[in-house]
């Protein structure tokens, strides 16, 4: 018979379902490509609430920290990402960290969207895994909702429009007097950082080998990075179309095996966003999770036992195994940050 401490041990090796079907599928990936693998979830399709905590943060380090802990970094790394973007200076940092780690031998997969800052750390592998039902997303900068490329083309205009007739100030002057100081050179900036690191990925990495590399640059750069050409920070860029911009993208529907895997962990995942308080999830093949919830912080070590945050003293024996840590999570404010 199995004492109590020895069943609380049980269940926590066992886990929920949902932790179980991720489990399987992703080393089924990792089996079926010999390679290691970390899923990057965001939830903000099904908790719309908690979109900024669901955002590219720094916070996710140490998610990725958690993740990559133990594994064999030579066997490079399948990073299947689902994300709406976020923090610019979060996403280089990121991509640093992973290059770091995996000198640049990374695939990522994007079952369904990496948008804005997901596009950019999309855009910093070696190849981009997508289906027909998948999207990629422009990557021109944003303040908040307002996008920096809008707020140039409105002030030039306003300036282009004062010159020619100055009775058309009074006009102008409201909308104007809006941005805060230096706030028109800020998404001059912001532009500029946004550019220079998507050239400086795709020229170190995906387009290592290409003759033609600055011309590719240019091309992805004009078509991701030019709001004027998008439209909207939100429009959709399907697999033809990011084909067609010379990115270099994998059709999942090549490998059929490969897509029932990948296709069966995306919906696991949604299955976990959807049923529990969890909002992001990052997790590599061997079980190793760094899950955020709507109150909570969880981490899952490979099992037996999970691997302890830094500087948090060991749980005694019988809490080992428990996978819940009380960690508040507060909104954050949002300000005017550029964002991916």
């Amino acid at each position: 018979m199995s004492d109590w401490s020895q069943l609380v041990r049980e269940l926590g090796q066992l886990g929920s379902s949902y932790d179980v079907l991720r489990r399987k599928y992703t080393k089924k990936l990792a089996n079926y490509t010999k390679r290691n693998v970390i899923c990057y979830y965001s939830g903000w399709l099904q908790k719309p609430e908690l979109r900024g905590l669901c955002a590219v943060n720094d916070t996710d380090k140490n998610g990725l920290m958690t993740a990559i802990n133990g594994l064999d970094t030579a066997r490079g790394l399948d990073l299947i990402l689902h994300t709406p973007g976020g923090d610019t200076a979060a996403t280089e940092s990121i991509v640093d960290y992973l290059w770091g780690k995996f000198n640049g031998d990374i695939r990522c997969f994007v079952p369904q969207m990496a948008m804005s800052a997901g596009t950019m750390i999309a855009c910093s592998c070696k190849e981009i895994w997508m289906g027909k039902h998948s999207s990629l997303g422009p990557v021109d900068p944003q303040f908040g909702s307002i996008p920096a490329h809008g707020v140039l083309e409105e002030f030039e205009r306003a300036y282009r429009e004062i010159v020619e007739d100055p009775r058309t100030i009074p006009v102008w002057q409201p909308i104007l007097a809006k941005y805060p100081p230096a706030f028109i050179g800020e998404c001059k900036k912001a532009i500029d950082w946004s550019n220079s690191l998507v050239a400086d990925w795709l020229r170190r990495n995906m387009f290592a080998d290409a003759a033609d590399a600055q011309d590719k640059i240019d091309t992805v750069l004009r078509e991701l990075g030019d709001h004027s050409v998008n439209f909207a920070h939100n429009r959709h860029l399907s697999m033809s179309k990011c084909t067609e911009i010379g990115l270099n993208i994998k059709a999942l529907e090549s490998d059929q095996r490969l897509q029932d895997i990948v296709l069966s962990i995306h919906h696991i995942y949604f299955h976990t966003l959807s049923s529990t308080p969890a909002f992001k999830i990052i997790q590599n093949h061997n079980g190793a999770a760094f899950i955020l919830q709507a109150q909570q912080q969880v981490i899952v070590g490979q099992m037996p036992q999970r691997p302890q945050m830094a500087g948090q003293p060991a749980p005694p024996p019988e809490q080992q195994n428990q996978d819940v840590l009380p960690a508040p999570m507060e909104p954050v404010a949002e300000d005017l940050q550029a964002e991916g």
